[in-house]
């Protein structure tokens, strides 16, 4: 019964904005609060940069092997592999992208409940200590937003120059086109590899913000 009105409250959540804070509001119901909510999509967002991450190494090896295929015959089928990896990406961009949004929208509502919260107390003392891991929690997220959002802004330009390259191989299925896809692999892989960098930083940054609301 408790996993049936989870679900409802889940897809509630997806359908609209208002719904988010029945669905907050119950989840509390259940002893799961915002902050455990916060840490529970960071998580995820960290698993997802991560498969990302893997997929776009194994799209670069693909792309890498069609180049260096000499072989005649099976140009067909390089093409659908790389046609295929095309679309596992984008798959994974899409999760990337959702999971950002999904921890952008408990964040804010976890700041903004903290921080209405702050005029509840009538001890100065606590007010001003829980004003302050208020404080350090908005600058570590601040940190770990920045970085989750820069890898993002580099998935889309290698998906761009990605699907031009599987078009163009697409109309073109013969040797010059293997050629022409040449001059480009050094661009591709220098744009892949600034990528993976940029999600390796942010799975950091996602380590250390669990790892520090852990120890608060």
């Amino acid at each position: 019964m408790q996993k049936a009105v989870i679900s409802i409250l889940v897809l509630c959540m997806l359908i609209t904005s208002g719904c988010q804070s029945v669905y907050y509001k119950t989840m509390e119901t259940f002893g799961k609060h915002k902050r455990d909510i916060l840490v529970n999509r960071v998580e995820d967002t960290r698993d997802a940069q991560e498969e990302a991450k893997e997929q776009f190494q194994t799209a670069l090896e693909k792309f890498t092997a069609v180049v260096d295929y000499s072989e005649g015959g099976e140009l067909e089928r390089k093409y659908k592999e790389l046609s295929g990896e095309l679309e596992r990406s984008e798959t994974k961009a899409r999760a990337v992208r959702k999971h950002i949004k999904d921890v952008e929208d408990v964040s804010e509502a976890l700041f903004d409940e903290w921080q209405d919260e702050l005029e509840e107390y009538s001890n100065d003392h606590l007010r001003k200590s829980s004003e302050n891991k208020l404080y350090q929690t908005k600058q570590r997220y601040a940190q770990l937003i920045v970085a989750m959002k820069r890898a993002e802004s580099k998935i889309e330009p290698v998906l761009t120059v990605f699907r031009d390259q599987v078009l163009f191989l697409k109309h073109n299925l013969n040797a010059s086109a293997i050629a022409s896809l040449q001059d480009e692999l050094a661009s591709v892989q220098a744009d892949i590899t600034s990528l993976i960098k940029e999600m390796e930083n942010s799975i950091t940054e996602a380590d250390a913000f669990i790892k520090a609301m852990g120890e608060e």
